[in-house]
């Protein structure tokens, strides 16, 4: 194939993917599940034909993509409600992974028949959740979910996967070897887990000053820029053992809760790019399947999926949040989107490549069970939100067209606040509200019409503002719009 017919091939693909994701949404079906069928169709067991079977490329694309969804999803994780939820996260990212792996490796050893450390090597590939498809499912199904099972979600899918690289990493060691010595995987999971930890966080905070202070010549270049601080952070804490996922991640949500120059549009971009990267990412793992391979393992790859579905998942999340105050259907929620996808046919890739024995087995039954948890719980979530009463209304999130830059000296607020249908300033002129000397109201917007406001100006519920405020003076005014009547 040379280099035009690529091209050709690689955007009618990627046509093919937004067309699929928009009738997939129609009919209920995860735009990811799509993208997956649609790289399986194009593969050389499908029409079109295209032989893929590069295991280093795909691990190489999907560690690449997986570092930036998750640079993503860290600057869209709010610290405000992630905090609540932060030691739940990590006894679900940590202990949690270490059940599943357990109970589906045993699973896979007494149904299946595999030897006990390649069934608990299959066990640890699928045991995390992944982040591109729960940031993605919930976003595509715009699913509103009570009290904090969202962002525990969102938490734990981004900070598990360095347990089960280091598990995946170690069995496959402790199959070629099997004198290495068990206690070395804790050891390397506890280096992981706290120079990814410490790195990221450095790291965050670190680049807001240099966002802030390095003076670009062009609006588009500090798209650039991140994208080569995500690089930097990844290359330069796996370079001293540490985990690359986790430090993109924390430095991720230390960005998206500080201030720093152009920080709605490089989020857009970041959004743009990981939605891209997840499609061709799909693409790539479905061309790498060969579905006629796919019938020899049906059956035991069915009966594993049942056993993580329903039974290795849902343990896992009781036993992680024990103590934790939270309602069992929350839990179960939490239990059901624990949804697979890009990550454990990655991470399928690493005994594949150090040429453990049966690991094309282990590969085809990883892809398999991502299949079914995409199918089964990906386009189920809905229902059974509502069969548990756990789901609410999402907030519309409404584009306002003014952007404020702040010159990183800290001094104003910009702030997007709507108003509740109870607010005291409902039905109240502007210029009666009191509001602080350093605070003015820029721009409204009701409805879908946008208007430069008056001080006659009477707001209404559901008005959108725009109010631009000295930083002391942020917190009151957004008291005051919260303030009930009576």
């Amino acid at each position: 194939m040379n280099s035009a017919t690529l091209i050709l091939v690689s955007g009618a693909l990627l046509f093919l993917s937004l067309l699929a994701s928009k009738v997939g949404g129609r009919l209920g079906l995860p735009g990811l599940l799509l993208f997956l069928i649609i790289g399986m169709l194009a593969g050389s067991d499908g029409f079109g034909g295209i032989h893929f079977d590069n295991y280093a490329l795909t691990q190489f694309v999907g560690v690449v993509a997986l570092a930036f969804i998750l640079f993503t999803g860290g600057l869209e994780t709010d610290w405000r409600t992630a905090k609540p939820v932060l030691w739940s996260s990590i006894s679900l990212a940590t202990l949690g992974v270490l059940i599943t792996t357990a109970l589906v490796g045993l699973a896979a050893h007494a149904l299946i028949g595999l030897p006990l450390l390649p069934a608990l090597l299959l066990g640890a590939i699928v045991a995390p959740t992944d982040a591109s498809a729960v940031f993605s499912v919930l976003k595509e199904r715009a699913l509103g979910l009570k009290g904090r099972i969202r962002p525990l979600l969102e938490f734990e899918s981004g900070i598990n996967d360095p347990t089960a690289v280091v598990l995946v990493i170690g069995l496959t060691e402790l199959i070629q070897h099997p004198g290495t010595p068990p206690l070395s995987l804790l050891t390397e999971f506890l280096q992981e887990m706290v120079l990814g930890g410490v790195i990221g966080y450095v790291a965050g905070r670190v680049a807001v000053p240099i966002i802030n202070r390095i003076n670009l010549p062009l609006d588009g270049l500090y798209s650039v820029l991140t994208v080569a601080l995500v690089a930097i952070i990844y290359g330069a804490t796996a370079a001293v053992h540490g985990s690359g996922f986790l430090a993109v991640y924390i430095a991720g949500v230390v960005l998206g809760n500080a201030r720093f120059i152009h920080k709605r549009s490089l989020r857009h971009f970041h959004e743009g790019l990981t939605y891209l990267l997840e499609v061709g990412m799909f693409l790539l793992l479905g061309l790498l399947v060969f579905p006629s391979q796919l019938p020899g393992i049906a059956v035991p790859a069915l009966l594993l999926a049942l056993v993580l579905v329903f039974a290795a998942r849902p343990l896992a999340v009781y036993v992680s949040l024990l103590g934790v105050r939270m309602p069992i259907a929350h839990k179960t929620m939490v239990a059901w989107v624990g949804l697979r996808g890009a990550v454990p046919v990655v991470l399928a890739t690493f005994p594949l490549l150090a040429g453990v024995p049966g690991a094309q087995d282990l590969f085809n039954v990883a892809f398999f069970l991502v299949l079914v948890s995409i199918l089964v719980q990906g386009t189920s979530l809905p229902f059974v939100a509502r069969w548990l009463r756990v789901n609410v209304p999402l907030e519309d999130t409404v584009n306002m067209p003014l952007e404020y830059t702040p010159t990183g000296a800290g001094r104003n607020d910009f702030l997007e606040i709507t108003v509740p249908a109870d607010s005291y300033v409902v039905g109240q002129r502007i210029v009666d509200l009191g509001l602080p000397p350093e605070a003015l109201i820029v721009m409204l917007r009701r409805n879908d019409e946008y208007m430069i406001p008056r001080g006659s100006t009477t707001l209404l519920a559901g008005d959108v503002l725009q109010v631009l405020a000295g930083r002391p003076h942020a917190d009151p005014v957004r008291a005051l719009v919260a303030k009930r009547q009576g």
